[in-house]
């Protein structure tokens, strides 16, 4: 690897030991065997690294979303399938020192990481766009914008809930039942009118 690759890795494991509050320019060295300079050369800043490295690790879970490697068994756009993307979501989760708490410490200290936040605003948007094929089916490549601008917000928005509560109080926070279940309550009451 060289070293815009070695500083990513690096900062990656930085964020999931320490957070991006506590995560320092001469952490991110120290793991990855760099030099300080190399930072500025590769990313521009340390915040902008910490931003790209925080998306490669949510990147990654793209995959789990998906499940065990079996093919998704229910119907794109049906509720099944919502329910079984969302459980595997929420598997996600559930693992000690989830990767997730890091996006509850942007929520919370944003307006103290601004650079971090701003490159984090741009990657929601697809978030979204990546979300839309897991429940809808498709390509992510062939979702349009108009989509990701309504659908894609409202799953990332649902998303962002589901992240705060599990991080807040796993005990009490919802599961993919409860989540479809309360969809399906919101569909019957739309189609009655």
């Amino acid at each position: 690897m060289g070293h815009r690759e070695d500083l990513l890795e690096g900062a990656k494991r930085c964020l999931l030991e320490k957070g991006f509050a506590r995560t320092t320019a001469r952490d991110i060295v120290k793991e990855s065997g760099t030099n300080l300079a190399s930072i500025g050369y590769h990313y521009g800043s340390k915040g902008a690294l910490l931003a790209q490295a925080y998306v490669s690790l949510v990147e990654g879970m793209g995959d789990a979303f998906e499940g065990d490697g079996t093919a998704m068994s229910a119907e794109p756009g049906s509720l099944e399938r919502f329910r079984e993307v969302w459980s595997n979501i929420i598997g996600t989760m559930r693992e000690p020192g989830s990767l997730w708490h890091l996006s509850m410490e942007i929520v919370v200290m944003g307006d103290q990481l601004p650079e971090v936040r701003d490159h984090l605003a741009l990657a929601q948007r697809e978030a979204g766009r990546g979300l839309i094929p897991l429940l809808m089916g498709g390509r992510e490549e062939d979702v349009p914008d108009e989509t990701v601008d309504t659908l894609g917000a409202l799953l990332v928005t649902l998303m962002t809930g589901v992240i705060a509560q599990w991080t807040f109080d796993p005990k009490t926070a919802p599961e993919a039942d409860q989540l479809t279940e309360g969809l399906r309550q919101v569909i019957a009451a739309a189609t009655r009118s």
